[in-house]
């Protein structure tokens, strides 16, 4: 009976450590095939990113080229040579200019979606800038001035110092933060 008894207390000890074992095994599989899922899942949302960047690369270098044209366009040698017409009076003039700074700034809007906020706020500073460096510059002569008085007033109060500068600054160090 007691070879029984041993036998079978053997055997429970066995199983007892068998199952242990097993637990043990089990939570360690468990573990790793977590792990391993998580691994497979990181890889994939990594494959999916560098797949989403290829894609939005070129639009966001196609945006700052955008704004890059916006702000070399509302310049103020290059507003006053597109804007100026022979036969304009002041006002006529300042109000073109102004128009045509606005109607850039509305065909850009969208461009913000691409680049930084930083960014955007520099180029909606320039875009508020020129608008005010036209009117003000207007506001200091009389309505029967010359345009080219405006003109001359315009590339006076942005000789050495375009409010573009300071945008065209922040474009350049994003565009090279981001590629170069």
């Amino acid at each position: 009976m007691n070879t029984i008894l041993f036998v079978a207390i053997m055997a429970l000890a066995i199983l007892g450590t068998l199952a242990i074992a097993g637990a043990i095994f089990n939570h360690v599989a468990k573990g790793w095939f977590k792990n391993q899922q998580k691994q497979q899942m990181l890889q994939l949302k990594m494959q999916e990113r560098a797949e989403s960047l290829k894609a939005v690369t070129p639009i966001r270098l196609q945006a700052y080229e955008r704004i890059a044209l916006f702000l070399e366009r509302i310049r103020p040698d290059s507003l006053v040579l597109r804007c100026f017409q022979p036969g304009m009076d002041l006002r006529l003039l300042q109000g073109v200019m102004t128009k045509n700074i606005r109607d850039e700034w509305e065909h850009n809007l969208s461009q913000q979606v691409y680049v930084s906020a930083g960014l955007w706020a520099a180029v909606r500073e320039a875009k508020d800038e020129m608008v005010n460096l036209v009117n003000s510059s207007a506001v200091q002569l009389t309505d029967t001035a010359d345009p080219t008085r405006l003109a001359a007033s315009i590339f006076a109060s942005a000789a050495g110092h375009s409010p573009v500068d300071g945008a065209l600054d922040a474009l350049h160090k994003e565009i090279a933060d981001l590629f170069g």
